[in-house]
């Protein structure tokens, strides 16, 4: 498609760059109003609608936008709605978790709208170039969300340390795509001529083979390529070895944006390597399967840094007693999870990560919720300040516990489907290998039970150290009750999610 056609399907991209630079504009209108806070919330509520209502009326199909940078299709939309979905609960939580100065709310909101955008265009981003771009702007928006509280020593010390990993990461990405380029003559993974296309064609990798002087050559640059690329992408999922940022970063943020963190920017992640791997390395078959077009080991390489991040991540939660740096690790964990997915290398594992991520925006926002409230109330964030919440709170603790349990994997919870799914999706392609990853996967799930038990005890059965009644805004019950309620029914009753994942990705990509 030509710009001006493509502009027509890029109307949710395009709203959101207008409020951005609306809501840094009505900051400075309101600055002196009394009300200042309730109007930016409104603010930022209006032009999140409005995005949601450009996605909705996107017509459907699958067509390349801009010249092949972008890719409008089903698996586009699904990501929309999902960060638009983690939008809408940052912007409830915020004006009342006081950790955002009503000052600064405006600020804030633009900035979140810029992240969106990003998120938005990863998602879509079909060429290398465009791709980096993408996570780049996330990035760049991240370290400065990150750093929010400019005179607070841990929020600047959690800053640095995002901006210095996300420097390295991104030069290694960007010199794999480099690579990648110097291989195939394209930054484009789709399309006639793309790296997909070259790849799938038995004459181009002939050719490919002896420019190098032979396969191995060949193989060898294209698997150094495919993992200087894979840790960008590592590096914004917070997989092993590139999660080191991720628990300073956690603790240090302002807690709604750590809550929006730990699922927006981690989806578009996963939705950068979908469709990586599966528009570059995979051929897509009658029926909707998948086959590989190279002899390169992705999935495998995938499947050992699985393995790796969901025991690393749960066994060093198990020390932790700050909540957000357990939920940290916990993130991390869940990362694991998800590449099992990803290294299925099947229709079946994409699903499934599509089915994981609508589960896990739900229960990690609605856990950090509750950190929030906790946090109001006491001023602390361990799991000491959880003690007695059952008693002060009962309604946040029940729905901390639903979270958790959730988080664990145990059934009748939204989080036992997504795991379930995972799992078998793994077990389904076969082999030796695999099955063992399911088992580590399956580990690891009880492993976490225990660190997740450890707050579900203190809330329930230690006293409190301060015996003082806690008040939950109202704002907040609500929402705690619209994330816990869906999380046991879609526990139960998975066709919704499925067929929602399904349409998403269906039989692939029309590449």
């Amino acid at each position: 498609m030509d710009n001006i056609t493509s502009l027509k399907l890029f109307w949710p991209e395009s709203v959101l760059t207008v409020a951005t630079l609306a809501m840094f504009i009505q900051d400075l209108l309101v600055r002196r109003s009394p009300r200042r806070e309730l109007v930016l919330t409104v603010g930022a509520l209006f032009w999140l609608g409005l995005t949601a209502a450009a996605l909705a009326i996107t017509p459907a199909g699958n067509v390349p936008l801009f010249g092949g940078l972008l890719q409008h299709d089903p698996f586009r939309i699904f990501f929309g709605w999902l960060f638009l979905g983690a939008a809408l609960l940052t912007i409830l939580i915020v004006p009342k978790s006081q950790q955002i100065s009503p000052a600064r709310l405006g600020e804030f909101f633009g900035l979140l709208f810029a992240l969106l955008l990003g998120m938005f265009l990863m998602a879509s981003a079909t060429d290398l170039l465009m791709i980096y771009l993408s996570v780049e702007t996330v990035s760049l928006v991240s370290y400065v969300l990150t750093g929010f509280h400019r005179h607070d020593r841990k929020a600047n010390e959690a800053a640095l340390k995002y901006v210095i990993y996300g420097g390295v990461a991104s030069g290694v990405m960007l010199y794999g795509m480099s690579i990648l380029y110097g291989l195939f003559a394209t930054t484009h993974l789709t399309g006639d001529g793309g790296i997909g296309a070259q790849l799938a064609d038995v004459t181009s990798r002939l050719f490919l083979a002896h420019a190098f002087g032979g396969q191995p050559a060949a193989q060898l640059a294209l698997v150094v390529a495919v993992v200087f690329v894979l840790a960008g992408v590592g590096y914004k999922i917070a997989s092993v070895p590139f999660h080191m940022w991720c628990p300073d970063v956690y603790e240090g943020a302002p807690t709604p944006f750590t809550a929006f963190l730990s699922v927006g920017p981690k989806a578009a992640g996963f939705a950068v390597a979908i469709r990586f791997f599966f528009a570059a390395f995979e051929r897509q078959v009658p029926g909707g399967g998948y086959v590989a077009v190279t002899e390169l080991p992705w999935p495998a390489i995938i499947g050992i840094i699985s393995a790796i991040t969901m025991t690393l991540g749960n066994l060093t939660a198990i020390v932790q007693t700050n909540l957000k740096r357990l939920l940290a690790y916990s993130s991390i964990a869940h990362a694991g999870y998800l590449l099992m997915g990803l290294a299925a290398a099947s229709t079946e594992g994409v699903r499934s990560i599509l089915i994981y991520l609508i589960g896990y925006v739900l229960m990690n926002v609605g856990a950090f919720l509750v950190v929030i409230a906790v946090s109001r109330h006491t001023g602390g964030e361990d799991i000491r300040d959880f003690r007695g919440l059952g008693t002060k709170a009962p309604l946040a603790a029940i729905a901390l516990t639903i979270f958790l349990f959730s988080l664990t994997g145990i059934p009748p919870f939204a989080g036992f489907a997504g795991k379930y799914l995972i799992f078998a999706a793994v077990v389904q392609r076969g082999g030796f290998w695999f099955v063992l990853l399911a088992v580590i996967g399956v580990v690891n799930s009880a492993v976490s039970l225990f660190y997740y038990a450890r707050i579900i005890k203190a809330m329930f059965l230690e006293d409190a150290l301060d015996e003082r009644a806690m008040s939950v805004p109202a704002i907040y019950t609500g929402v705690l009750v619209a994330l816990a309620v869906p999380v046991m029914v879609l526990g139960i009753y998975w066709q919704p999610m499925i067929r929602w994942a399904t349409n998403a990705f269906g039989g692939g990509f029309a590449l």
